[in-house]
C-alpha cells in the first residue's frame, strides 16, 4: 500500500517542486534522491523517477541519506531555521532524536530500542479491526476522537531511564491485552460492523493509546 501511494504521488510531487521553483527539468544540473535507509519498496519509486529524469536530460544523480533528507527538509519550509537544531524523525521504521549541528554533522541522542511508533500504530489499528488502507495512524487517531483517553491506564515504560531512547513493543502488548481482556472479536468483526458498545470499547483503547503515545514522546530528560 505504501509503495502504491508513493507511485501515485511521485509525478505530481516532482512537478509541483519544479513549478514552485519556477524551473523545468532542462534547467537542472543534477537530480538528488533518497536511497536509504528505509522501506525499499517506497524508496525505489523515487529512485526510478530520478533515473528517468536523469536519463532524459543527461544529468548526474546524487544519492541522499533518507533520514538526513527528512531532518533537513524543515529548513526548506522554515527559512529562519539555523544550526544547531533538534529533529525528531518518526515513521513506520524509524524513531530518531537527532541534534543537527551542521550539514553532515549529526548527533543521535535517542532511538527506539525495539519497534518504531509507526509499527505500533499499524499493529494496534489492525488489532482493533480498523481500515488501514490509508495508514494505521490516521485510522486509529480518527477512532480515538470517539473514546475516553482516561479509560485505560497504559503504562509508559523507560521513564526511569535517564536517556532519550524510546520503546513501543510494550505499548503494542498492552493494546493486545486490553482487547483480549474485553473479549473483543476484532479479527472477525471489523469496526464498520461493530455494535455501538463494541465500537465504544475500541474507541476507548484507541484514545488511551494516543495519550500514552504522547507520553512516550515527552519523557526525554
Amino acid at each position: 500500500m505504501a509503495e502504491e501511494a508513493h507511485a501515485l504521488a511521485i509525478d505530481q510531487v516532482v512537478q509541483k517542486a519544479l513549478d514552485d521553483a519556477n524551473v523545468s527539468e532542462s534547467d537542472l544540473s543534477a537530480v538528488a534522491v533518497t536511497i536509504g535507509p528505509g522501506l525499499s519498496l517506497c524508496l525505489r519509486v523515487g529512485v526510478h523517477k530520478a533515473r528517468k529524469i536523469a536519463k532524459v536530460f543527461h544529468l548526474p544523480i546524487v544519492g541522499v541519506h533518507h533520514m538526513e533528507a527528512h531532518a533537513l527538509v524543515s529548513r526548506l519550509v522554515n527559512k529562519d531555521l539555523d544550526y544547531p537544531f533538534l529533529a525528531l524523525l518518526i515513521s513506520g521504521g524509524h524513531n530518531l532524536l537527532v541534534l543537527a549541528q551542521n550539514l553532515g554533522e549529526y548527533v543521535q541522542l535517542g532511538t527506539t530500542i525495539d519497534d518504531a511508533i509507526g509499527e505500533a500504530y499499524d499493529k494496534s489499528a489492525r488489532w482493533l479491526g480498523l481500515d488501514i488502507r490509508k495508514g494505521g495512524g490516521p485510522a486509529l487517531e480518527e477512532l480515538a476522537l470517539e473514546g475516553d483517553p482516561n479509560s485505560i491506564n497504559f503504562r509508559v515504560p523507560m521513564r526511569q531511564h535517564k536517556d532519550c531512547n524510546f520503546s513501543y513493543a510494550g505499548l503494542k502488548t498492552q493494546v493486545r491485552l486490553a482487547i483480549e481482556s474485553r473479549n473483543l472479536c476484532t479479527d472477525d468483526i471489523p469496526i464498520s460492523s461493530a455494535t455501538e458498545e463494541d465500537r465504544q470499547l475500541r474507541a476507548n483503547i484507541a484514545a488511551s493509546f494516543q495519550v500514552q503515545y504522547h507520553g512516550y514522546c515527552t519523557h526525554c530528560p
